[in-house]
């Protein structure tokens, strides 16, 4: 996919042609030849589908947006709390997955071979490292020696007398542009990273800030142990990459995904997506519109209205606590790092607010996201009603996404859209009918998966009411259902394991990880004997809390600066 201002372009390569959106509209036509050298490779894995009309999925939408918000929503069931960080970790590797080209050597020639890996579905971490540090148009977001950079976060005056927050933090702000950048506010506040979505929110952002700290650590721990300054940086980022992957096969996955699945595919090997025996060996992976475009936006389901943020933001803390809109406003890409009014109202002028750094008092607690307990350090868990757990994954989300400030779809600086279009599950669900996606029926059919019962889709358990519907408009639902909503009611009506993707949506999401892991250059499904090496609290398994312990240099003051 490739972004060009109000614009998004998808190659789809089965079809052979460009779909184009801008302002709604969708235009269909046939690529240069540049285009189809160059082009972020999408395809099609079900045949097209029937689509809702623009009334019925308004009223979905809203059904699904509609009084889910507030300081605690649900959790999920207990013993299947998914860690919050997990919700952003799973934004992240979306950005790594679909890593927009004018993001990277934006406005400069880019060879076609290094365009081809930075541009393919693989999860290599290039929304973190660009095209290199020897790369004119990624060399920005490096420091001379290889790493990467980092920025100081401003002091300020709240909380009085609290010296955490009242000084410049070096090392926990992304890097930023500067006044030397000129332009507009949010020229001169705009990361200094590959991809600006890592800054779309303040949780994504800190997440973004901790793998570039990783990074940072694991060049000197191999500096330390005698590796050539000029084989540094390849090498630290071979070693970044694979424990990346580790992660997410190990730790994150089985935490979205029915685990049985997730092993199955891991250990027995793809059954529906590019099977082997479809494609060729180095055959570059595709991404099917039917994981970007539905499967994996289950995260906006996990998404709180609210969070513990730190010492600072917190229920009975100094501030209030930290509303998702408050960690819209203090981001780059979506905010403006400034105090201002509950509504975000002054957040689509991007000449709002004075502050071009996170303040000092919004460095994140990743105590509060990750459970250091998992691992046995106790010394690192917080009081049970200050830990933040991911909503459920279902059918709801909560209210704030009803009203995206526009600087999240790219519409910062331009006439406000209507208010429906500023709600996420409308923005998903119109999207889907933009490229006529398959519905979740047929893909059942197609994968050979029992589908959801009428009952299922229409009433759920505990997920969206769809009582407003007509019953027309509820036999179009059943016979048509956006895949995107089918693959939460599976999560949602899951007995087995409540709250994890399951059937069309757990298989997609599993098979479309491992593809993408077997496409990167650096991939551990490619080396199956292959284990972390890093430090962990239990061998062989490196969890996210050991990369955030390893980033941070096992120092409880680094993981949490306000203490």
């Amino acid at each position: 996919m490739v972004h060009r201002h109000h614009r998004e372009t998808y190659y789809v390569v089965d079809e052979g042609r460009i779909l184009e959106f801008e302002k709604g509209e969708a235009i269909a036509r046939v690529p240069s030849a540049t285009e189809q050298q160059m082009a972020f490779r999408f395809s099609r894995f079900g045949e097209k589908g029937v689509q809702l009309d623009e009334t019925l999925r308004g009223k979905l939408a809203e059904a699904m947006t509609t009084g889910t918000g507030g300081a605690d929503p649900d959790s999920g069931e207990p013993g299947t709390a998914i860690p919050a960080g997990f919700t952003y970790l799973g934004q992240f590797v979306d950005h790594d997955l679909t890593l927009d080209r004018t993001q990277v050597g934006l406005g400069e020639p880019v060879p076609v071979e290094d365009l081809a890996q930075g541009r393919s579905p693989a999860l290599d971490l290039d929304s973190l490292y660009g095209m290199g540090p020897k790369h004119t148009g990624s060399a920005r977001f490096y420091e001379p020696d290889g790493r990467l950079k980092t920025g100081t976060t401003l002091g300020v005056g709240f909380p009085p007398e609290f010296p955490p927050a009242n000084i410049d933090q070096e090392g926990f702000d992304l890097p930023r542009a500067g006044e030397a950048a000129g332009g507009t506010q949010a020229d001169k506040r705009a990361p200094l990273i590959p991809d600006a979505r890592n800054d779309e929110n303040l949780a994504v952002g800190q997440l973004h800030l901790a793998f570039i700290r990783f990074h940072n650590r694991v060049v000197d721990h191999l500096a330390e142990r005698g590796v050539p300054e000029h084989r540094l940086f390849h090498a630290a980022r071979d070693m970044v990459v694979k424990h990346y992957q580790w992660v997410l096969r190990t730790d994150f996955l089985p935490r979205i995904v029915d685990p049985d699945i997730v092993e199955r595919v891991f250990t027995r090997g793809r059954k529906h997506f590019e099977r082997p025996g479809y494609t060729r060996p180095g055959d570059l992976p595709t991404m099917p519109i039917e994981f970007s475009v539905a499967a994996y936006r289950l995260g906006h389901s996990m998404v709180r209205g609210a969070y513990q943020w730190n010492s600072v933001f917190r229920a009975g803390g100094p501030g209030p606590i930290a509303s998702l809109g408050l960690l819209f406003r203090f981001s780059g890409t979506a905010g403006n790092l400034t105090p201002g009014p509950d509504d975000l109202s002054d957040l689509d002028d991007p000449n709002s607010g004075e502050n071009l750094r996170l303040p000092s008092n919004w460095i994140v607690d990743f105590r509060r996201l990750f459970d250091f307990g998992e691992i046995g350090r106790d010394d690192l868990v917080v009081p049970e009603g200050e830990f933040n757990v991911a909503k459920r994954l279902d059918t709801l989300l909560v209210d704030p996404l009803a009203t995206l400030p526009t600087g999240t779809f790219d519409g910062r600086g331009r006439p406000a859209p209507p208010p429906i279009h500023r709600n996420l599950a409308f923005r998903n669900l119109t999207r889907a009918a933009m490229v006529e996606l398959a519905t979740g029926p047929q893909l059942a059919a197609q994968m050979g998966f029992k589908p959801l019962t009428e009952d299922q889709i229409l009433r759920g358990d505990g997920g969206a009411v769809l009582e407003g519907l007509s019953d027309t408009e509820r036999a179009q639902l059943v016979e048509h259902t956006p895949l995107w909503f089918y693959v939460l009611r599976e999560a949602e009506v899951n007995e087995a394991h409540p709250g994890r993707l399951t059937g069309v949506g757990g298989t997609l999401v599993a098979e479309v990880f491992h593809r993408a892991m077997e496409g990167s250059r650096t991939s551990i499904v490619k080396l199956p004997h292959w284990r972390p090496s890093l430090p962990s609290h239990r061998k062989g398994r490196f969890t996210m809390t050991d990369l955030l312990l390893f980033a941070f240099e096992n120092d409880p003051a680094l993981l949490n600066p306000l203490g």
